[in-house]
């Protein structure tokens, strides 16, 4: 959770068990160590995938400074048909994918707001925002005061019906913003939709948004604090979507252990606190359980903090000599209230989070996962407007938990860790394996159990912000298989079929934008989306990529995937995974049998002959040589070593007489 913090105070914005790590080796010279740095034309090295196109964002959508680093970056990614929607700091852009090899901008428009995390649904489209500066109408002017009633943090919501011209319905105002957010469905109320808000700015002022209050619920139960927004949607009249809910879902969870800073972090932190002192800087310390880290206190943390000053004191314009020194002697203060919280007894342990950072729903199961700052939770959600939180892991190896998977069947959930904020280096050499990774658990009912870690398993340089961010799953039946981005650790694939043991088998990654200092940049978010895996590049514009067949993943289990078909996606919605009758599929659990060596040879050379002489017959002949095809294998899987793969084999077949 610092870490966090530590990103909130110094950009003024709010948001940003030991076990055995495993991963498959790579090559035995990897190539992504030593890629040549560039902004468009760093070097890059790739296995098992290639790179299809790769489009630079929109002249609008490029904005760097002097120094070379990016006011503006892109987010995360929400598709429609033919369609990418792609979130950024400074609005959206919208990308025709229907020649994946030549990718076209359809739309964009300004809109700041940080992050922009987007979601659709039909003729939706949904924004968040939790920016300061983040205005209704869009502009680009931001706002400078503290209380302004042209101020948005919450949620855009536009009739994208044409998509080149989004028009704005409605926006759902939020205690604290929306830094991400999740679209849901129920199956048993059509009428509407409903939308998870995780807000994790400062709470505004009652004075611009009625009911905005802080405190501990015991002492104060409309805190805006310790709690998620539900919207409802309804989809008649979406101009009167509303919050419906306030689910309280950490409301007894203490802190959760973490780890310290790494001592090379600490170092840096001091050094670079130490100059800003020298020439009149504003610093602080973060005062945690395991070290005190120094930071530089952020333009944002500090205008709205002087502002605040002036109109106290009845004041307007210019903070004068005394207000900023009224600030200065009040800084630290400052910053430890908003990391410890009021005071409390003694003895009495510091409360846990106050909000989630994203929550990934599976309505198809009736739970969501909810990375919540210092915790894992998973959450009952089969009365989606009212989630109550059924299970809750904590592990000392996480510093801040971020976004959540589930497996198709649902006996399994990842959760991502990004240590670091996603603006620092978190896969140097000398960085733990388990930290800044993703962390396995296997479900039985609501009890989450520890697996394994999986952390890209190549070391970056400390000019790369790396840690682990947002993935899909690959939709290869019979296997959990996963795309993930790593910021400017590329693309990961991995199979986490055996939670004990995730591999890599696929990987893309570029070179640093720069040789000499550290600029924020590489992959947000990698999602499978029929057929191709989708690259939000932060300061690359985006990415599409291709599996290619190898030993780890065969043709057959690739064109299995590719009978997966979105209308749309939001990656934090997961849809479940139903594969169509195919020969294809059967032919994918048959080259999975012959990877596991679950048949003998022979057998499955018979089954593969088999399988061709029965697809080239039809009708009854077609009906009679499965059916004896699927006798067979029930006996074979008397004896086979992977007796669930077969079963999943002879249901195909069997699917295929239907």
């Amino acid at each position: 959770m610092k870490s966090r913090l530590l990103l909130a105070i110094s950009v003024g914005i709010w948001g940003g068990a030991a076990a055995q790590t495993n991963s498959a080796p790579a090559p035995r010279q990897d190539p992504r160590i030593g890629l040549r740095a560039g902004w468009f034309n760093a070097g890059t090295a790739n296995w098992n995938m290639r790179l299809v196109s790769t489009t630079p964002p929109s002249p609008q959508f490029i904005n760097r400074d002097t120094a070379g680093d990016f006011r503006f970056i892109n987010s995360d990614m929400s598709f429609r048909g033919n369609y990418v929607i792609q979130g950024n700091f400074n609005g959206v852009q919208i990308w025709d994918i229907s020649n994946p090899k030549i990718p076209k901008l359809y739309k964009a428009f300004v809109c700041p707001g940080s992050q922009s995390d987007v979601s659709v649904y039909r003729n939706f489209l949904f924004v968040s925002g939790e920016a300061l500066n983040g205005r209704s109408d869009c502009g680009t002017q931001g706002v400078t005061d503290t209380v302004s009633h042209d101020r948005l943090r919450g949620i855009r919501i536009f009739d994208a019906t044409d998509l080149s011209n989004p028009v704005r319905i409605t926006d759902v105002q939020t205690c604290r913003g929306s830094h991400t957010h999740t679209v849901v469905t129920s199956p048993t109320d059509t009428d509407n939709v409903y939308i998870y808000v995780s807000g994790s700015a400062p709470v505004r002022s009652p004075n611009e948004l009625a009911g905005c209050t802080i405190g501990q619920p015991d002492s104060n139960p409309a805190t805006a604090l310790f709690r998620i927004e539900v919207i409802q949607v309804p989809l008649a009249h979406p101009e009167q979507a509303h919050i419906v809910s306030s689910p309280r879902i950490f409301h007894d969870l203490t802190e959760a252990p973490t780890h310290p800073a790494a001592p090379q972090d600490l170092a840096e932190a001091k050094r670079r606190a130490d100059s800003a002192r020298a020439v009149g800087g504003f610093t602080a310390v973060i005062k945690g359980t395991r070290d005190t880290t120094d930071i530089i206190l952020g333009p944002g943390f500090l205008h709205f903090r002087l502002d605040s000053i002036v109109k106290a004191r009845g004041g307007t314009g210019t903070p004068t000599a005394e207000d900023t020194a009224t600030l200065r002697a009040n800084a630290q203060q400052i910053v430890d209230l908003i990391v410890q919280g009021p005071p409390r007894p003694p003895g009495t342990p510091r409360p846990g989070p106050t909000q989630c950072h994203d929550i990934t729903v599976y309505p198809a199961i009736g739970l969501a996962g909810g990375a919540c700052g210092g915790y894992g939770l998973l959450l009952d959600i089969r009365d989606v407007a009212n989630p109550t939180r059924v299970g809750a892991v904590a592990d000392s190896n996480f510093s801040f938990w971020h976004s959540a998977t589930f497996n198709n069947d649902g006996s399994k959930i990842l959760f991502t860790d990004e240590w670091g904020g996603g603006l620092q280096p978190r896969c140097r050499v000398t960085d733990k394996p388990e930290w800044g990774a993703d962390a396995i658990f296997t479900l039985s009912g609501s009890t989450m159990d520890f697996k394994s870690y999986y952390k890209l398993p190549v070391a970056q340089t400390s000019f790369e912000n790396c840690v682990a961010h947002n993935g899909t799953l690959i939709p290869v039946p019979g296997r959990d298989i996963m795309a993930q981005g790593w910021y400017q650790g590329g693309v990961s694939v991995f199979d986490w079929t055996d939670p004990a043991h995730p591999k890599e088998i696929a990987f893309f990654d570029r070179g640093p934008m720069d040789s000499t200092k550290l600029l924020g940049a590489g992959s947000w978010s990698a999602y499978w989306y029929n057929g191709y895996i989708i690259s939000s590049e932060i300061a690359r514009g985006l990415d599409i990529f291709e599996l290619t067949p190898n030993a780890l993943l065969t043709q057959n289990e690739i064109d299995a995937a590719k009978l997966i078909h979105f209308d749309y996606l939001n990656a934090q919605d997961q849809q479940q995974l139903v594969w169509p009758a195919s020969f294809v599929v059967a032919r994918a659990y048959l080259d999975q049998l012959a990877r596991s060596k679950g048949l003998p040879v022979l057998r499955i050379n018979a089954t593969r002959d088999a399988l061709t002489r029965a697809e080239r017959t039809t009708g009854q002949a077609r009906a009679d040589a499965l059916t004896q095809l699927a006798a067979r294998l029930n006996t074979d899987a008397q004896t086979s070593t992977d007796q669930p793969k077969v079963r999943m084999l002879i249901g195909a077949i069997t699917g295929l007489n239907k």
